[in-house]
């Protein structure tokens, strides 16, 4: 896969697990909030951090594919820094 390829890819999906896991997070808190067990509402809150944590990482991995696609297709310059003077 190209890096292009790779960008497109991960960049929305990321998006769309980071929604999951923010609606997840609330869906624990109002399980807390309506009184169920303590053991209920935390392994909820903990999956759903988990999913908005994989969601972040994937938009991550998306923003690191699109630079490395930009840093492959800009034209290359001439560093005029290191060129001996006269």
């Amino acid at each position: 896969m190209t890096h292009k390829t790779k960008w497109l890819v991960f960049a929305p999906t990321g998006l769309v697990v980071i929604g999951l896991g923010t609606c997840l997070v609330q869906w624990a808190s109002d399980k807390k909030r309506n009184g169920h067990s303590t053991s209920e509402w935390v392994a909820a809150g903990t999956a759903a951090l988990a999913v908005l944590n994989a969601g972040v990482s994937l938009f991550g991995r998306g923003v690191a594919e699109s630079v490395l696609y930009q840093l492959k297709e800009q034209p290359r310059e001439m560093d005029y820094s290191n060129v001996a003077r006269l």
